[in-house]
């Protein structure tokens, strides 16, 4: 049975248990996921502040699991639509890695020009710059961030869905695009509710995760063994094991 590794790099439980039951759901029966919590950090990521630590969460969430007698996982998905973390952890990982927003960002660019909804307001500029970053800027016409966060979202689903649609079918309007990405851990299962009010495809970036997670792998990790190529001091002890003695 193949082994998905899914890290929340947020401290929500709650956020770790909407990812594990929709990318079990997306990844089906013949794969066995496993979420891992952060250890520390912001009960939710929507700011610069609280990105830049996840990505260290990220990697120490994984250092842990890498520890734990646990089967080996055969890839890694960061369960944020922002992907703190991303190339440290592509970087030190002989498995294949992606997150959320990367994931996304490469099915909805199949369909054509495509656009981001979201929740939290900060997100805009992060979520531009880390398109370019990841070469997708080319395809994405705009980002339309809706006033709540993720994690208020997901705490009301009925004001959440009608939010969204509305959100949803204005940048469709607006910017004439071809997809609309659903971004976010706490909307995971949102995309397909409103759906049915939206003229053209709306991505689940959970989905998109879990599938590309399990089936494209443009790149072929060159590292052998999971490791850091570094002496660390101050890290949690898992992090330290895969660094240079």
């Amino acid at each position: 049975m193949r082994q998905l590794l899914v890290i929340n790099p947020n401290t929500s439980v709650s956020v770790s248990n909407l990812l594990q039951q929709h990318v079990q759901a997306a990844a089906g029966s013949h794969v066995a996921v496993r979420t891992a919590t952060a250890r520390f950090g912001a009960p939710y990521i929507a700011c610069e502040a609280s990105y830049a630590v996840a990505g260290h969460a990220a990697l120490d969430a994984w250092s842990n699991e890498l520890a734990q007698p646990h089967p080996q996982p055969d890839a890694v998905l960061i369960g944020c639509f922002g992907d703190p973390g991303l190339m440290a952890l592509r970087e030190s990982s002989p498995v294949p890695v992606t997150g959320l927003a990367e994931a996304s960002f490469i099915e909805a660019a199949r369909h054509g020009r495509y656009a981001i909804v979201t929740g939290g307001e900060r997100w805009g500029p992060m979520l531009q710059r880390l398109a370019q970053a990841l070469g997708h800027a080319h395809a994405l016409a705009g980002i339309h961030t809706v006033a709540p966060t993720g994690a208020q979202l997901a705490a009301d689903p009925e004001a959440a869905r009608t939010l969204l649609s509305q959100a949803c079918s204005d940048v469709v309007r607006q910017m004439g695009v071809q997809a609309v990405i659903l971004g976010g851990a706490g909307l995971a299962g949102m995309a397909a509710l409103v759906q049915h009010q939206v003229a053209v495809p709306v991505i689940d970036s959970v989905v998109a995760g879990a599938t590309w997670a399990l089936s494209a792998h443009p790149v072929s990790p060159e590292r052998k063994m999971a490791g850091f190529d570094v002496a660390w001091a101050g890290v949690s002890g898992e992090m330290a094991a895969l660094g240079y003695a």
